[in-house]
C-alpha cells in the first residue's frame, strides 16, 4: 500500500472522528446551559409550567415562533418579595425560564452544529474519492472503498437531522404577538 494511501487513511478517520467529537461536544454543552439555565427548577410537563425552589410556579408567558423557545415567566409581586431573589434573578419582572420545543438536533444551534460536522464527513468522502482517483491498484482501491462505506453511512447519520423537521409546532393561532394565553 503506497503511503500517500495511509496518509489519506489517517486522514479521513480523523476528519470522521471529529464530526462525531463535535457533534457530541455540542450537545453536551447544550445540556450542560440547560441544567445550569434552570438548576433548581422542576418542569412538569402535563401542566406545562416549571416550578421554582421556592415553591412558584412559572406559566408560560410568550412563545417565540421564530426561535422557537416558549417562555415561562413568574409573577413579578412574588419574585419581587421572594427571599432567594437576590440569588435567583435581578430582574423586577420576575424570574424567566425559556424552554426549547425542539430537541437538541432540530435546535438552531443543533443544526448548526450538525451542517459543520457533515461538512467534515462530506470533505473526508471527498478525499477517499480523490485517492481512489489517483491509487488503481487493487489493495489501496480495496481499502479506500472499504473506508468509503462507513464515511458515507456516518454521512448519512448526520444528515438524517438535517433532513427531518419536528412537527406538531404548538400554534398561537388568536394569540397577537405569539402571546400565550393564561
Amino acid at each position: 500500500m503506497k503511503t500517500e494511501v495511509v496518509f489519506a487513511l489517517v486522514y479521513v478517520a480523523s476528519l470522521t472522528a471529529a464530526a462525531f467529537a463535535l457533534e457530541w461536544l455540542s450537545a453536551h454543552t447544550h445540556r450542560r446551559a440547560l441544567r445550569f439555565r434552570t438548576a433548581g427548577f422542576a418542569y412538569d410537563e402535563t401542566h406545562d409550567y416549571w416550578l421554582c425552589p421556592e415553591g412558584e410556579q412559572l406559566w408560560p408567558h410568550e412563545l417565540d415562533r421564530e426561535r422557537r423557545l416558549v417562555r415561562y415567566r413568574a409573577r413579578a409581586h412574588v419574585c419581587n418579595a421572594c427571599p432567594a431573589k437576590e440569588r435567583c434573578t435581578d430582574s423586577h419582572h420576575g424570574r424567566e425560564v425559556i424552554r426549547a420545543l425542539d430537541s437538541w438536533p432540530h435546535s438552531e444551534a443543533g443544526r448548526f452544529h450538525r451542517a459543520i460536522a457533515l461538512m467534515l464527513v462530506l470533505l473526508a468522502g471527498l478525499i477517499v474519492l480523490v485517492e481512489l482517483a489517483r491509487n488503481h491498484a487493487a489493495n489501496d482501491a480495496a481499502v479506500l472503498l472499504a473506508l468509503l462505506v462507513p464515511v458515507g453511512l456516518s454521512g448519512r447519520w448526520l444528515l438524517r437531522d438535517l433532513r427531518v423537521h419536528p412537527a406538531n409546532f404548538p400554534d398561537a393561532a388568536g394569540s397577537p404577538g405569539g402571546r400565550l394565553p393564561r
